[in-house]
């Protein structure tokens, strides 16, 4: 290969190095992106053969919390190969960080159980996937800057938008991989040893990663920087330690990638939660609708990103953060009409009180998902917002016994088998237990949940452009890295749980979208402000 003139403006399609550019780094973005969600999607498995000490359930939590631990250490990764990425290129760090994943993941597939290898089983599952969490919190900045770096000036928006779509490209990936090796060999084989081979497929994903990326040359920009010794000793130092440098992070952090996250685990993941959990679909039907909502949304991060070499990035994230702070309500409020409307009639005609000495009713932020709430109150909201019920809240004296109102019907705290006495009350005044496929109007629901994704795709098509353009290119790697991490990792990881709490504290399932839409709403302020628009900036600037 040859190296492209940096940045030159320039009419036309892509050349066929660019061509291999924006593949190569979007197929090996794309392979991590599989390696991460293979966990999520298995995690039954998982927690049966290495956390058999426990009860089921439990195993199942505890498998589920080493799948957050690897979104809880994706910042620190992006310290880590930020810094590398600055001080010894783009190239090799993400060379580096495809390598940890791949190898991470083809070691699931090989570990012993607990049956075989007892506590050491967990521990170096956990150990294995932080070490995913970290290659994926390097992976993100270097393929985004890298596209970025060899893009023609006009056209960084069009460019890096590829690099936006793996993660729902990694994703289906997942998905139909396992669907189709489950599927060839049976549940029985597939239970026993089939769920190894999506991790042992990872080792050809691997080869056929790095085998491409092997043929690419380091990004100009930093070739040319360490040509005139001009990278930086201490990137991390100047990126957030230097004030001119810091606040550019800080508004990063807080006017765009806040947002993003939770405009995208709002639109796709809460979107699905939602279905599934409050509106009570079936599992299936649920991710069928998701899936052909993504699939006809995903081209749009190419629209949007292609759009903001025109416009801007700025003015298109700007509209995806008012879009959902205006429309989520009505969306998911339309979502329940159409999806679960014996709910929606329920909502309406047999309103529920909860009586309660306020002391008593804790906030139920269940973060990790293995919190215990043993209250009278405690115990009678949870169980309302399982069964997807609103409820109005009534203070009451120090000590008064909790209670709730189900229509003219009153149930104690302290009722036998209050969860099953509940149930069965709200069922009697038409709360429905599922909804009923027969009263799913599955286009309107899909149209619905397709705007979702469009919103997704307005704030995720522009944003890797716009990082790399606010930040100079000696410390890129690192100040790109961090904002984006910590946003989706933490503002976005952390989305559903703060929902549920919300939602048991006021009672009204639509309340936990405040989260997001107080997020959004916060971002497009900040960004408003502070963050400028760059669609026309010379990153060339080596300072």
């Amino acid at each position: 290969m040859t190296t492209m003139a940096v940045n030159a403006p320039r009419a036309g399609g892509m050349t066929s190095e660019e061509r291999l550019v924006v593949f190569a780094s979007s197929l090996g973005t794309v392979f991590e992106w599989y390696d991460f969600y293979i966990y999520g999607t298995l995690g039954v498995f998982l927690a049966k053969y290495f956390f058999s000490n426990v009860p089921p359930a439990v195993g199942f939590i505890f498998a589920l919390l080493a799948f957050a631990a690897g979104f809880a250490v994706r910042p620190f990764g992006a310290l880590i190969f930020g810094r590398l990425g600055d001080m010894i290129g783009r190239k090799y760090t993400f060379l580096i960080t495809m390598s940890l994943m791949g190898v991470g993941t083809f070691f699931i597939g090989v570990l012993p159980g607990f049956a075989t290898w007892g506590i050491l089983a967990p521990i170096v599952l956990i150990a294995l996937r932080l070490v995913q969490g970290l290659a994926l919190g390097g992976e993100y900045g270097g393929a985004a800057i890298y596209v970025a770096e060899h893009a023609p000036s006009n056209k960084r928006g069009y460019y890096t938008s590829w690099i936006q779509t793996t993660a729902t490209l990694g994703l289906f990936l997942a998905l139909l991989l396992i669907l189709g090796i489950r599927t060839s060999m049976g549940e029985a084989a597939f239970g026993d040893w089939g769920w190894r081979v999506p991790f042992l497929l990872s080792a050809v994903l691997l080869a056929v990663s790095l085998w491409i990326r092997l043929k690419l040359n380091e990004s100009p920009l930093f070739q040319r920087m360490v040509d005139e010794g001009k990278q930086s000793k201490r990137p991390l130092t100047e990126a957030f330690g230097q004030w001119a440098n810091c606040k550019v992070a800080i508004a990063a952090l807080l006017g765009a990638t806040a947002g993003e996250a939770v405009v995208w685990y709002g639109g796709q993941f809460y979107a699905l939660f939602f279905l599934t959990q409050t509106l009570k679909v079936s599992g299936v039907s649920a991710q069928i609708m998701i899936a052909i909502a993504l699939l006809i949304g995903t081209p749009c991060f190419i629209l949007f990103g292609a759009l903001s070499d025109r416009i801007g990035r700025k003015p298109i994230m700007l509209a995806g953060f008012a879009l959902a702070v205006v429309t989520y309500f009505p969306i998911f409020q339309g979502i329940t009409h159409f999806a679960n409307p014996k709910l929606e009639a329920a909502l309406a005609a047999a309103p529920v009180t909860v009586t309660a000495d306020q002391g008593e009713c804790a906030f139920q932020f269940k973060a990790t998902g293995t919190e215990k709430y043993t209250t009278g109150c405690d115990n009678i909201k949870s169980t309302l917002v399982n069964l997807s019920v609103n409820y109005n809240n009534v203070s009451a004296p120090a000590g008064t016994k909790a209670s709730v109102q189900i229509g003219e019907q009153t149930i104690a705290a302290d009722t036998p088998n209050l969860a099953a006495a509940i149930a069965a009350a709200v069922k009697s005044h038409g709360y429905p237990a599922s909804a009923d496929p027969n009263d799913i109007n599955y286009p309107m629901t899909v149209l619905l949940l397709v705007i979702l994704v469009v919103y997704v795709t307005m704030v995720y098509g522009p944003i890797a452009a716009w990082l790399v353009e606010l930040f100079p290119t000696r410390i890129r790697y690192s100040g790109v890295s961090l904002p984006y991490h910590i946003g989706n990792g933490w503002f976005g990881g952390f989305l559903p749980a703060t929902v549920f709490a919300i939602v048991a504290a006021t009672g009204n399932i639509y309340s936990g979208l405040w989260y997001p839409i107080v997020v959004a709403a916060m971002s497009f302020v900040v960004a408003l402000i502070f963050l400028p628009e760059t669609k026309d900036r010379d990153i060339t600037h080596l300072g």
